[in-house]
């Protein structure tokens, strides 16, 4: 209170909208080359040099998303930019720009705003992409955050979700359920805190699967492992509403069918502990638990030998005829139709 005494917020009113885009401005540095110009002008002008533009946009709203009471304003301005990147790599692609839309209630200062924003830069500078713009208004309550991202690629070397083939291999990266441990975690300590302020959380061990949580990173370094190896993923996804949902649309996409290997699912020894403390079966929180923002894709066996030997890369099953349908295979043979119970932005409140 009494630091806050010596430096008053300042209420975004003070600032004003035109204000608070020159805070903005005067903190970006431009350094892709596809960038002519940004933040100034009635739109941004960018030059793709004859390469194929994509273009992903995501919405992150209060109260539906992120809970503030645990997840800091830096970190949520980082993660914001990540979510948004992991779709560019998740098409073979390097972002380069993004555009930022931030609506906030009246309570927020400018402080606050500054925190997020550093999140902000700090994730455009670790991934080279530039702030070209965007839009600030006010809501009556609550904050919404939104970003649009734009990649580029040769048009050869695009993946998209429709190009899986009989026998393909399925793959991904890094581990899967890490992020629905940590978010179980921040959960089960705020309900206790709530409970009894006299009770700190305790979050100690649990380094890992919190970072995976409030801080998750896009899979830039395996986008740049098939350029080293020279493969070209068949089809791939990034895995944001779980395993099980994005093998589903890669199968539907493509038109045919999947067999996944639960033994085969990574899941680190960190989340194991804690799902199991909270009695929540570890595969099922692959499966279905979400942003892990790792990217599952699939090669052609005739890549296998190329990548086989690289780290943080699980091969989990094999792509089958549409009429097999997506299986999950368990440790002791049964096969069970793997459907898709990831999250659903409009689901029954």
């Amino acid at each position: 209170m009494e630091q806050e005494k010596q430096n008053p917020l300042t209420p975004l009113s003070e600032v004003g909208e035109f204000g608070l885009i020159e805070k903005i401005r005067a903190n970006v540095v431009n350094t892709a080359p596809q960038t002519i110009f940004g933040i100034g002008d009635d739109a941004a002008v960018l030059d793709s040099k004859g390469q194929k533009t994509l273009i992903s946009t995501d919405c992150l709203v209060e109260g539906i998303h992120f809970d503030l009471s645990y997840v800091p304003m830096k970190h949520l301005g980082y993660k914001a930019v990540v979510v948004n990147l992991s779709d560019i790599f998740a098409m073979n692609a390097k972002p380069a720009q993004i555009l930022v839309t931030l609506a906030a209630s009246s309570r927020y200062t400018l402080e606050a705003i500054d925190e997020l924003y550093e999140g902000i830069f700090a994730a455009c500078q670790a991934y080279g992409v530039d702030l070209v713009g965007g839009d600030t208004s006010s809501i009556p309550k609550g904050l919404v955050l939104s970003i649009t991202v734009l990649g580029y690629a040769d048009e050869a070397s695009v993946v998209y979700r429709n190009g899986a083939r009989l026998n393909d291999i399925i793959c991904v990266s890094g581990d899967l359920g890490g992020a629905y441990a940590g978010l179980q975690l921040l959960e089960r300590e705020k309900r206790i805190f709530m409970e009894n302020s006299a009770v700190q959380p305790d979050l100690t061990g649990f380094d890992y699967i919190l970072e995976r949580q409030l801080k998750p990173e896009a899979r830039k370094d395996v986008v740049d492992l098939f350029a080293r190896l020279g493969i070209k993923p068949t089809a791939m996804i990034d895995v944001s509403d779980g395993l099980a949902s994005e093998i589903n649309h890669i199968c539907k996409e493509s038109a045919c069918g999947a067999r996944i290997f639960d033994e085969r699912i990574p899941v680190d020894p960190q989340s194991v502990i804690l799902l199991e403390e909270m009695k929540v079966n570890p595969t099922l929180a692959a499966l279905n638990g979400g942003e892990d923002y790792e990217l599952l894709f699939t090669i052609s066996p005739t890549d296998y030998e190329k990548i086989k030997a690289e780290k943080g890369i699980s091969f989990i099953g094999f792509i089958t005829p549409p009429e097999f349908g997506v299986k999950l295979e368990t440790r002791d043979g049964i096969q069970h139709n793997l459907e898709a119970k990831g999250w659903n932005a409009f689901g029954k409140e």
